[in-house]
């Protein structure tokens, strides 16, 4: 294998940031009104004493974290913090699910014991088509929480299963990741915007 020059390195950071770039902006583009809708239906969920709920598999278990963080931590002093929890933190659990069980009921067992009515499920996948997922996303419409997925091109399975889906433009994983971190930043400030507080961004 011989070794790639620094000029193609650079040229392959620059398309590769545009593909970013131009994957973000087309989604927003695309979905600015949708994301409103969605923020307005957790800040509402919130208000009534909703919680969040968020879970996804790999790099989305990550996000899924992510998620949590931010509602639970928020970063700015005039950002109140919101109940959220992961429900990909708990390997002991998981581990447990899928051994005695079914890997695909890992999501869905934390959901029925710990979700309720009014709150927010938020489901991260890729592909959007992890069984795991969709099966919890399947309890939580049952149970009567919102439900909002963020999926990549091709997440057919997952826009069915959802109140509030969001389709980043793009097969490609890493693009996908990076839509989805920018989803998340816009609808959590939207969130905290529909409740009535200050546009600190």
């Amino acid at each position: 294998m011989s070794a790639i020059d620094d000029r193609t390195l650079r040229e392959a950071a620059l398309r590769k940031s545009a593909e970013s770039i131009a994957a973000q902006q087309r989604f927003f583009d695309e979905s600015a009104e949708r994301l409103v809708a969605c923020a307005r239906s957790m800040a509402a969920a919130f208000d009534a004493g909703g919680r969040l709920l968020t879970f996804g598999n790999g790099g989305s278990a990550c996000d899924a974290q992510h998620a949590a963080v931010e509602f639970m931590h928020p970063i700015f002093v005039k950002r109140p913090a919101l109940p959220a929890m992961a429900l990909t933190t708990d390997g002991a659990l998981l581990t447990a699910i899928g051994n005695d069980e079914d890997f695909a009921l890992g999501f869905v067992k934390q959901l029925r014991m710990l979700g309720r009515a009014g709150d927010v499920a938020l489901a991260i996948s890729t592909s959007g088509k992890s069984a795991n997922v969709l099966r919890a996303l399947g309890a939580a419409r049952e149970m009567g929480m919102v439900t909002v997925g963020f999926a990549g091109q091709g997440g057919a399975k997952m826009v069915a299963a959802c109140d509030h889906c969001f389709v980043a433009p793009s097969y490609a994983i890493h693009r996908v990741q990076e839509v989805h971190t920018a989803i998340l930043h816009v609808l959590w400030d939207l969130v905290h915007l529909a409740r009535g507080e200050d546009d600190v961004l």
